[in-house]
């Protein structure tokens, strides 16, 4: 027992708790609250009807009115999160509001501050992130667990579905990060049964998630995320509708540039390609990396722990041991069919629904954004960024060395 109570100080053991990761919910924040202290007021009124305000094209009219608050009076991390959601959805709104046309390429003080400010403290880019539009924005609406947002734009119900859907698909992660915690920690032990097991509720974890984002045909409509939903979501970096970037008045004369919002930003996968000993091509990875700066600074730190920790590969390899070798590869299959999925739903809400965006001449929906036509929000050839993650994916299958 001595040797092995040694072992562990030398190398600690991972946990959750440490990179505030909740058993329950892991990425997602607990319970995100709802309501801001009364001083911000003013910040809460237009984020509560926020889509009107867009389609009625007074939002920016709005945030003109707004009186400059800082953010002294936040009393804790939720409410700065929350803080940040709000001016960050009122970001993208008041830039966004006229479409590609009529675009303000200057943030007005009074917003630009204080969401610079609140992002310091949160450690996140002043702009609307992953960890804003999923993460904290999600409630319980009753007892039976039926789930509501928080704060909305336009997309009605194409928008809360495509929200919440990706809510459950973080929900759904939440054993596989379990899992993997369990894993870094059975390679340290070394334990090989705990290994397999933890290999096994991963790979299971991970088909699960692929079930649930299936969920996004049911809830999302792919005309209305293509032309009303995608733009709010757009950055103003590698976005040629804005090739110079938005000025964040009071904070800086020169523009900034910052990508949109994207599933890149998401922690899970970064998680499990650095468990796995995944290895992307430059130009995906470089991409990829970037957005860990658009996570929580504890998530990424997580990431960045996972990738530190002892290599599986090795351990697999130098083990011997053909049911970990093969409950690995089961691991990359489940990985590479989820990505799979994946390519074929951006093919149907972006490929597909751009093709008939452009045939369409009935004026129920507006005139989809140009820009971006062929890029994800993130600003990437989205299909090509994909289809290279996925190959890259595959080729993480483990041969037997002998």
């Amino acid at each position: 027992m001595e040797s092995e109570h040694h072992n562990l100080k030398t190398a600690p053991s991972l946990s959750l708790g440490r990179f505030h990761i909740s058993e329950e919910y892991g990425f997602l924040l607990p319970n995100p609250l709802k309501e801001l202290p009364d001083h911000y007021k003013p910040w809460m009124e237009i984020a509560n009807k926020l889509a009107y305000l867009i389609e009625s094209h007074q939002l920016r009219a709005q945030v003109k009115r707004m009186p400059l608050l800082n953010c002294q009076f936040l009393r804790d991390y939720p409410e700065q999160r929350l803080a940040h959601l709000v001016l960050s959805l009122i970001t993208m709104g008041y830039i966004w509001q006229e479409g590609e046309t009529k675009l303000d390429e200057v943030l007005p003080r009074n917003l630009a501050l204080p969401l610079t400010e609140v992002s310091r403290s949160v450690g996140l880019p002043p702009i609307l992130v992953h960890s804003d539009l999923v993460l904290a924005n999600w409630t319980m609406k009753d007892p039976e667990s039926n789930l509501d947002i928080i704060v909305s734009f336009p997309g009605g119900e194409s928008l809360r579905g495509f929200v919440l859907v990706t809510v459950l698909v973080e929900k759904a992660a939440v054993p596989g990060i379990k899992a993997l915690v369990q894993a870094v920690n059975a390679i340290l032990k070394p334990n090989q049964d705990f290994l397999l097991q933890s290999l096994q509720q991963l790979r299971l974890c991970i088909k699960d998630m692929t079930r649930t984002l299936g969920q996004m045909h049911d809830y999302v409509d792919p005309d209305i995320f293509y032309a009303v939903i995608r733009i709010f979501l757009s950055g103003w970096r590698d976005n040629p509708a804005l090739p110079r970037g938005v000025i964040y008045e009071g904070v800086s004369k020169e523009p900034q540039t910052y990508s949109g919002g994207s599933a890149a930003q998401s922690t899970v996968l970064h998680a499990f390609d650095e468990f796995l000993g995944i290895h992307h091509s430059k130009e995906s990875a470089d991409f990829l990396y970037r957005m860990r700066d658009y996570m929580p600074l504890s998530h990424k730190a997580f990431v960045e722990e996972i990738r530190l920790a002892p290599s599986l590969r090795g351990h697999i390899l130098s083990s011997g041991v053909d049911q970990l070798l093969r409950a690995y590869n089961q691991c990359i299959e489940a990985l590479v069919e989820l990505r799979n999925y994946h390519i074929n739903i951006v093919a149907k809400y972006l490929i597909t629904a751009s093709a008939k965006a452009k045939i369409r001449t009935s004026g129920q929906l507006p005139e989809p954004p140009q820009a971006l036509e062929e890029r994800g929000t993130g600003g990437t050839a989205v299909l090509r960024f994909l289809k290279s993650v996925r190959d890259k994916t595959l080729e993480a299958i483990l041969h037997h060395s002998g």
